[in-house]
């Protein structure tokens, strides 16, 4: 099998070098490099020179591999062929014959050897010996290797700084430097002579007794290992006439080896070439143990650091950092211009600290790794330096705590939330629109079913959203032993049901096996409240979900919450649903019909649900009059339903009295004063007459009524209001007017108009509005629809009203004058007589024949009683309606009452005969005396 080929093998060693390399001393690369080409040419052995400074008479032995050192120059000829390399620059090939020894032949061997080149001149020379003729390739594309390496780390050891100037012998400053233990030295750089003062000869072990001195004494000094950098150094600041800096190691005579730091400045001619070199040597030994120390730790520290000098190049970096960067050749190079690159707002920072002077640090994403990283940057004097902490687990703990904090805050925040809404919510209805809206949304619920307990049945109380397919199986279950929800209900411990075909009971037993869709997943939550039934709710879900420990935790703390609301809703539901059956039962079922008036009316409770005290009603009276009534308890509850319902009854108690509006308002206004000073109602009462179309009305601080005209004008009656009842002083002012035929009257309560968002005059203004050229039909189902309208209108069902309503309103019609007569009498006693008369006539006009006899009669006695115990003047008027109604008016306020008459009186059987022949009878005041008056059924159509 053939090997590769010389080619392929010398790139893989260059390719082998340039990785192996990354992080070595100048040193160590030379003796790498010259390992791999004695390696790659199988030569005996190989050795690197390197020249001596400016001056130097020899070059020395930097590295050698394969053989010592000394058997390696035991072949002759092999400092004249490096000093001819040296000289010339070029490679060279000679033969070389090693002298016999007694033990063993003369051995030739084949000596290659290739400068290594520096910025002008060459600086060393790479030769190995072979027993056999090499191709020079790879060892001149080794040394073009070696020449850059080199070449980078020789130009950064030139360092830049301020410089002493030259001073004598005898100068204060070099007594100075003598003092501080800091040596000077003066190197004549054409002869080669090398001055040093006495502290530097004490620094280098040199004794004064063998000067003078050569540049090869002081070449012969520096440690190997340095020589190569320290010379590159030398020939660089010559070189670029640059200042002169280097550190190295110094052997010592005396065996002992120490760093030294040499620092120094050329001397110029006319001519601007350099002749001489002075400058200043110290001991840093302490100094360097303690840096390599510091050194060493930093390299091998958990952070990344990176040195850098004023130019942005690279001057040290640790392990971590280099794998940050992404290459191993970091050394002066400048950090910008890697193939990695860097943040830009790296960058910027770096640039703004080395302006400043000031400390700075700033949290970055690092590209090659993805990571985060605390960058503290440091300005040194030198340049700026760079500490990269790994920040990546603490940031994501740190986000993770913050998210931690953020998801609580948010949750008790939408448990306050939820609180309050909760707490606001009146109604079942109400209960269940705030869970909906604010409890299955987080959790991506679809529905939610609320079950009580009733006896041994699960009872479905609310359902919302999509109701869960599990609750067919428990609802309405015979016992609640044998339900998945009975459970729940008697150990008060939830149930998570996570879309698994089927959830089996903890002991197997099949008949508590539950079975479910495999797409759905369940919450069963226990609804516990003291004192009262058992209960759960069921939160369903529409896909599979799997209840986190924290939901599940969520879950259960929030089944108390909605248990205690719901609960106060149900318990709220009851008793309102009571109230508002006696507020039903308190209000009018039905309108009492009227030939002389047509009424509808609506109530409307408020939104906040509480019963209120607004009530209407229409009593019907005397003459076929027709008293109508509406009213306002101020305030909310059953104290204020009961409260109506008492002054409702009062009304119609002191309405069948027959009393004048107002002194019926006194009446009331007194009963609502000893109710106590909370108290206070708003009315309107109104008498209307269909003989004459007057209509009498009385306000206690209500809202005005509105008058519809037949031809559809709108006015709002200027009714004069006195306070609410309660705060009212007697007598209260009344308004009269006299309506057309087909009137309307509308009456209402202040909630009808008034709201927060729309005041008295508003709703006034819109209210007659609305009724402007309406002509609703006669019949009471027109006033329906025009009720319906109305509050339609005034109160949209979808807007929320703080208070309750009433409206009523009332058609009026007027008797006809044929159905109207009436004669003034003489007050004598041949009165009764005219008034039999006048009765006959009438009637038989009326065609009401049969009801002439008892007619007459009633009115014979109610006007003989007038002759006999009133006095005039006397009026007798007959009313054809749906009932006969006799009347017959005096000038007296006495009251006439019936009174049982013994077997010998001879009167007081008068009234009795009266009360006997009518439907029924009754006495009321008039302006300027008293109306006695009777009404008698009409006979039967075709009798």
């Amino acid at each position: 099998m053939n090997g590769p080929s010389p080619a392929a093998s010398g790139e893989e060693r260059l390719r082998l070098l340039v990785s192996a390399c990354a992080g070595l001393s100048d040193i160590e690369v030379l003796e790498y490099a010259l390992d791999q080409a004695v390696a790659a040419t199988r030569a005996l052995g190989g050795m690197i020179h390197w020249a001596g400074p400016v001056g130097s008479r020899q070059p020395r032995m930097v590295a050698a591999s394969g053989l010592p050192p000394a058997a390696l120059e035991a072949w002759g000829q092999t400092r004249d062929v490096v000093m001819r390399v040296l000289r010339d620059g070029t490679s060279v090939r000679v033969p070389l014959t090693r002298a016999a020894s007694e033990a063993a032949e003369a051995m030739p061997v084949m000596m290659t050897a290739v400068p290594l080149h520096g910025p002008d001149t060459p600086v060393g020379c790479l030769s190995v010996f072979c027993d056999e003729t090499v191709e020079p390739d790879f060892l001149r594309s080794l040394a073009a290797w070696l020449d850059k390496r080199l070449a980078r780390t020789g130009a950064g050891s030139a360092a830049k700084g301020p410089w002493l100037q030259e001073r004598s012998a005898d100068s204060g400053l070099r007594q100075a430097l003598k003092a501080v233990k800091i040596g000077s030295w003066d190197w004549n750089i054409r002869t080669g002579e090398l001055w040093w003062d006495d502290p530097a000869l004490t620094l280098l072990g040199i004794d004064p007794a063998t000067a003078p001195h050569h540049i090869d004494t002081w070449a012969g000094i520096v440690h190997p290992k340095d020589l190569p950098r320290v010379m590159a150094a030398t020939e660089e600041a010559i070189r670029t006439r640059a200042l002169y800096e280097v550190e190295y190691r110094a052997r010592r005579p005396d065996g002992t080896t120490g760093w030294m730091h040499a620092r120094g400045r050329l001397v110029l001619d006319e001519r601007g070439e350099p002749v001489r070199m002075v400058g200043t040597v110290w001991d840093t030994t302490e100094s360097r143990v303690a840096r390599e120390s510091a050194g060493r730790a930093l390299r091998d520290m958990s952070d990344a650091f990176i040195a850098l000098d004023r130019d942005w190049r690279i001057t040290f970096v640790n392990r971590v950092a280099e794998s940050l960067l992404g290459s191993a050749e970091l050394i002066a190079q400048v950090v910008w211009d890697l193939t990695a690159g860097c943040p830009p707002e790296l960058q910027a920072m770096c640039r703004q600290v080395a302006a400043e002077r000031v400390p700075a640090s700033l949290d970055l994403r690092w590209p090659t790794d993805d990571r985060w990283y605390h960058v503290r940057l440091v300005p040194v004097p030198d340049g700026l330096t760079l500490y990269l902490a790994d920040i990546t687990d603490k940031r994501v703990q740190d986000e993770q705590r913050a998210a931690a904090v953020q998801a609580a805050a948010e949750r008790a925040t939408w448990i306050q939330e939820l609180t309050l809404a909760l707490g606001e919510a009146v109604t079942l209805r109400d209960v269940m629109q705030v869970i909906a809206r604010r409890v299955l949304p987080p959790f991506d619920a679809a529905g939610l079913t609320v079950l009580a307990g009733e006896g041994d049945h699960l009872q479905v109380v609310e359902t919302i959203g999509r109701p869960s397919d599990i609750l067919g199986e428990f609802r309405n279950r015979t016992t609640l032993a044998s339900a998945a929800l009975a459970d729940v209900c008697r150990s008060h411990v939830p149930i998570f049901i996570t879309s698994k075909p089927e959830r089996r009971a903890p002991d197997g037993d099949e008949a508590r096996r539950t079975t479910a869709p495999d797409t759905d997943s369940w919450a069963v939550l226990p609804l516990r409240v003291p004192n009262q039934p058992a209960g759960c709710c069921v939160i369903s879900f529409d896909r599979p979900h799997e209840f986190a420990s924290e939901e599940r935790t969520l879950l259960t703390a929030l089944s108390g919450l909605i248990a205690q609301t719901l609960a106060r809703a149900r318990m709220y539901d009851v008793e309102h649903t009571r109230a508002q059956e006696l507020q039903r039962h308190l209000l009018p079922r039905d309108l009492p019909s009227s030939p002389c008036l047509a009424a509808a009316a609506r109530y409307l409770p408020g939104g906040t649900g509480a019963v209120g005290g607004d009530w209407y009603d229409i009593i019907p009276l005397s003459a076929d009059r027709v008293a109508l009534v509406i009213g306002d308890v101020m305030g909310h509850g059953l104290t204020e339903a009961a409260t109506m319902g008492r002054l409702r009854t009062a009304v119609r108690t002191l309405a069948d009295l027959e009393l004048p509006p107002g002194e019926l308002l006194a009446h009331l206004n007194d009963l609502v004063s000893d109710l106590g000073d909370d108290f206070y109602v708003t009315c309107l009462y109104a008498v209307y007459d269909p003989a004459d179309g007057r209509c009498v009305m009385v306000s206690a601080g209500h809202p005005p009524p509105v008058h519809v005209l037949p031809d559809g004008t709108v006015r709002a009656l200027d009714v004069t209001s006195d306070p609410p009842l309660g705060a009212a002083e007697p007598p209260l002012s009344t308004y009269e007017l006299h309506l057309p035929e087909g009137s309307l009257l509308v009456f209402y309560t202040d909630g009808l108009i008034e709201s927060s968002t729309r005041d008295i005059d508003k709703g006034m203004a819109e209210l007659t509005g609305l009724l402007t050229g309406l002509r609703p039909g006669p019949s009471g189902t027109d006033l329906d629809r025009l009720c319906e309208s109305v509050t339609a209108a005034m109160l949209p069902a979808q807007q929320q009203i703080p208070d309750d309503a009433a409206l009523l309103i009332a058609r009026t019609h007027r008797l006809a004058a044929e159905n109207i007569a009436s004669w003034d009498l003489p007050d004598d006693p041949i009165a009764a007589r005219e008034a039999r008369e006048h009765v006959r006539q009438q009637l038989a006009t009326w065609r009401l024949d049969d009801l002439v006899a008892t007619t007459e009669l009633i009115a014979s006695e109610l006007i003989s009683n007038v002759i006999r115990h009133a006095r005039g003047p006397l009026n007798l008027r007959l009313l054809r309606s749906r009932t006969l109604i006799c009347e017959v008016t005096d000038g007296s306020l006495t009251t006439p009452r019936i009174r049982r008459a013994a077997e010998t009186d001879e009167g007081g059987r008068g009234l009795q005969l009266v009360a006997a022949l009518s439907q029924r009878w009754g006495t009321r005041f008039t302006t300027d005396g008293k109306c006695i008056w009777t009404e008698q059924a009409l006979p039967a159509a075709g009798t």
